[in-house]
Formats: structure tokens, C-alpha cells, sequence
């Protein structure tokens, strides 16, 4: 089980917001007075590896190529990236890109886009982000901020198909995200149970229990992200004990 750190990047100021107000009447959970490279470098010192960069919106392109510079190879870019420019975040020291609306288009996963990616940069460092709400009792990628219903399903057969193009997946539970109220436990375990590849669940985590319950659930196999309940993103959740905690995992 590995601590996956997290940048979230909003008019290029680091932040926390409840991920489905963007673009409506945002909810700020916090707003730092340090740029992206003071938690790139952060995250360098500790030894993080893997963790997201996440453009939110326009305005935050430099932001992100400062981060990434701050700790070449150690962090992933995602965001507004495509085919087009994905190599130039690689070229800035990301180790991957990270897509999500770029390769689900309209509601459907587009496949050209996918396979023109993958061409681009390569299986090996592309990171699909599987960001998902259930609906009738069944997980569905949702995309353009997270208020289009996809057509995908998250489930067992769909993710073994994904994993043939990507190196790893990023999962946020977007019914929880930023609003620290737990973790998703019935998502937790199906992607302990449907994946092969690296995959780091992201949502709702807000204390050491939940650490644990995500440990137990999980069997060790998923990476965590944890965000707005850190002490370095202004909540009572102690960063220095959250290290620790994943020591000892």
C-alpha cells in the first residue's frame, strides 16, 4: 500500500476544491499560500513517488511544468492533456501523463484517441483516470468536471481491456472527493478485486482509521490519495503521522 500524494492546481495557485462545483459556484476547501513547488518539493524529500499533478481548469500549465522540474520523474501530470501536448509535460520531468476526458468523448470511450496517445507517449507511461459515481448500483466513468454520465462501467472486464493501454490507473470517488466524509468502501474493494496494474483509489479519506479500513479492504494492493484532510492542505489530519502510518503498513 503506497501514500500517493496529490497537487491540485487551480488558476495556478495550489488547492482543495469539492471537485464537482468546478465551473458552478466553486467550494474551496483551501487555498495555500506555498506554489507547487514547495509541495513537489515536499513530496521529493519524503520520498513520494507517483503522486498527481491535476491542472484544474486553464492558468495552471506553468504551475504544473514548475512542480514536475521541482522533482523530475517523481510526480504525474493530468489535466486538459492530449496527444498534442503530452510530451512536453513528459519533457518537463513527468514520469507519466494521466487522461481522462481526452479518451471518453461524448459519453463513449473513444478509442481513436486512446490508441493516439498510447502512440505517442507509450503504454508504459500513461496513467488512465477511471474517475467514477455509481448509478443503479453500478460504477460509471464520469467526465467535463465530472458531470457527464459515461457510458463506461467501471467493472471487472472493462478494466482488464484498459489495463492492455495504460501503466497504471488513477480513480477518484467523485461522490466523496473533497468532501472528507470516508472513503468508499464498496469502490475500495472492487478495485482491489478487478485490478492487475498499479491503481491508486482517491477520495474522501479524512483520518488514520480510514487508513487502516482502506488497508483491510483494500488487502495492501491500492495506492491512496489524501487531500483536503492533510494538515499541509489545511485539515487536522496530521501529514507526519499519515508517513508514518504507511511506514508501518
Amino acid at each position: 500500500m503506497e501514500f500517493r500524494p496529490c497537487i491540485d492546481l487551480h488558476d495556478g495557485k495550489v488547492k482543495q476544491i469539492v471537485g464537482e462545483t468546478l465551473n458552478t459556484e466553486l467550494v474551496e476547501n483551501f487555498v495555500s499560500q506555498h506554489d507547487s513547488t514547495y509541495y513537489a518539493e515536499l513530496f521529493k524529500r519524503d520520498g513520494l513517488r507517483g503522486g498527481h499533478v491535476i491542472m484544474l481548469g486553464p492558468n495552471n500549465e506553468e504551475a504544473a511544468k514548475r512542480a514536475l522540474s521541482a522533482y523530475p520523474g517523481g510526480l504525474q501530470v493530468g489535466g486538459g492533456i492530449h496527444a498534442q501536448n503530452a510530451q512536453q509535460y513528459l519533457d518537463e520531468g513527468a514520469s507519466h501523463v494521466i487522461v481522462t476526458s481526452y479518451i471518453f468523448k461524448d459519453g463513449k470511450l473513444n478509442w481513436d484517441n486512446l490508441h493516439a496517445i498510447v502512440e505517442q507517449v507509450g503504454k508504459q507511461r500513461l496513467v488512465i483516470d477511471l474517475s467514477c459515481k455509481s448509478r443503479d448500483g453500478r460504477w460509471y466513468v464520469v467526465t467535463n468536471q465530472w458531470k457527464q454520465f459515461s457510458d463506461f462501467e467501471v467493472n471487472a472486464a472493462n478494466i482488464a481491456e484498459l489495463e492492455q493501454y495504460c501503466d497504471e490507473l488513477l480513480v477518484h470517488a467523485v461522490d466523496v472527493e473533497g468532501k472528507q466524509s470516508g472513503i468508499q468502501q464498496d469502490l475500495v474493494r472492487d478495485l482491489a478485486e478487478w485490478t492487475s496494474i498499479p491503481t491508486t483509489y482517491a477520495g474522501g479519506a479524512r483520518s488514520l482509521d480510514d487508513i487502516e479500513l482502506f488497508r483491510q479492504l483494500s488487502g495492501g494492493k491500492l495506492g491512496l490519495t489524501i487531500g483536503s484532510a492533510l494538515s499541509i492542505f489545511g485539515g487536522a489530519l496530521d501529514y507526519e503521522m499519515v508517513l508514518e502510518a504507511f511506514r508501518k503498513a
